[in-house]
């Protein structure tokens, strides 16, 4: 059997019907570019994700109080006293496995400067919060250690603060703000980072000494959380048991890890990014069922021909590798201007769209190697039926 000729009278025949064999492989075209953009944003989101949580701290560990019963009524975990300073103070002596560690206390409500003002949060902490949540300071300067011994009024505050409360544009430093009734005086701004993955301005936030807001605000002893990073991400999970068995002889409290919330929203990107390829996949279905109706048109028209080559002597399994091949070259063709098209198409959402988006060597193979199965699958029951048409009959067909 001579493959190269097969190839030729293959690549022939389609020439022939150049329209009807490009309007066969728009099928193929459209389905490997859909399951290759599908996938690319997909697996860009995938990865914007991790990439936000990273710089939110991909090592932190939050601890915060559970839902208790007080007086045979559920509290909420932010009204539970069940975590204190001691806590703290425990965690960072016995856990070998703490970078750093903060206590955290928060409020929220209206700041006011002047004839301005604005809803946001203020959060009581040291300043070890900075490097567990991967925030810098912009301008000015951190508050120290004396500043929370003393439960000194001062604050650092987001960007979105500032372009809320100093609308002409005045530096904010050495100015006093006032957060119910409590005067700040500022003396630090943030370096802006923006959204994160949940939708939450990371910049509309105060950061003050924590025993400001317990003494001065919230007029508490308790904490309403404990916020820690790991030596390593590797080690979050023994950390998590250390923290566990200190705290287990206390109320109910609860422990979590960026860790966690990673597997979880990777977890729920990867379906949607499954149910995508699934959707986009369906255009392969139908590029396939199309080739197979060429095809079965294809041998209708080219009967006579089909017995005149197997009067001269070609057997069957030639007329079916000369219809499979054909089959074959479509979807091939097909795939390749697919993934080129798919390729163009993720780089065109990334630019004009701005989503993230990433395309992954694996779908570029494997969207070429199933609409390659699929020119064979749906190719090879009409050539089957070529191969098996009776020569005599096959030249008296009109």
């Amino acid at each position: 059997m001579n493959y190269g000729n097969l190839i030729r009278i293959a690549i022939r025949a389609l020439a022939n019907n150049k329209f009807r064999g490009f309007l066969t492989m728009l099928g193929i075209i459209i389905g490997v570019a859909s399951v290759i953009s599908m996938l690319a944003i997909g697996q860009g989101s995938k990865r914007s994700i991790r990439e936000q949580i990273s710089e939110m701290g991909s090592n932190m560990i939050m601890i915060r109080p559970g839902n208790g019963k007080f007086g045979g009524v559920r509290q909420s975990a932010s009204s539970m006293q069940t975590l204190k300073l001691e806590d703290f103070e425990a965690i960072t002596r016995d856990v070998s496995l703490i970078d750093k560690a903060t206590p955290m206390v928060n409020s929220s409500g209206q700041i006011i400067y002047g004839a301005n003002n604005a809803p946001t949060s203020v959060y009581g902490i040291n300043q070890d919060y900075l490097d567990i949540r991967k925030f810098s300071v912009d301008q000015g300067e951190m508050f120290t250690e004396h500043d929370i011994k003393t439960a000194a009024k001062v604050c650092v505050v987001g960007q979105t603060v500032v372009n809320n409360l100093f609308t002409k544009g005045e530096d904010p430093l050495g100015k006093t703000i006032r957060f119910k009734s409590t005067p700040f005086r500022i003396i630090g701004v943030l370096t802006p980072k923006g959204y994160n993955s949940m939708g939450q301005d990371q910049d509309d936030m105060i950061l003050a000494p924590y025993t400001t807001i317990q003494k001065r605000i919230l007029a508490i002893t308790y904490i309403n959380g404990i916020e820690a990073s790991a030596i390593s991400e590797e080690a979050s999970e023994e950390a998590i048991e250390e923290i566990s068995a200190i705290l287990r002889q206390k109320a109910d409290f609860h422990v979590r890890s960026q860790e966690e919330l990673s597997s979880m929203l990777s977890t729920t990107t990867d379906l949607m990014t499954v149910l995508l390829a699934c959707i986009a996949g369906i255009s392969l279905l139908v590029g396939g069922i199309g080739i197979m109706n060429i095809m079965y048109v294809s041998v209708t028209e080219r009967t006579r021909e089909i017995g005149l080559r197997m009067s001269i002597g070609a057997k069957g399994r030639h007329i079916l590798w000369q219809f499979l091949i054909e089959a074959v070259i479509i979807s091939v063709m097909g795939g390749i201007i697919g993934v080129v098209l798919g390729i163009g198409a993720s780089a065109v959402i990334k630019h004009a769209a701005g989503w993230p988006v990433f395309v992954q060597p694996y779908s570029v193979i494997l969207s070429f190697a199933v609409c390659t199965v699929t020119g064979i699958f749906f190719g090879w029951y009409p050539a089957q039926k070529a191969s098996n048409l009776d020569p005599i009959e096959a030249i008296r067909y009109e």
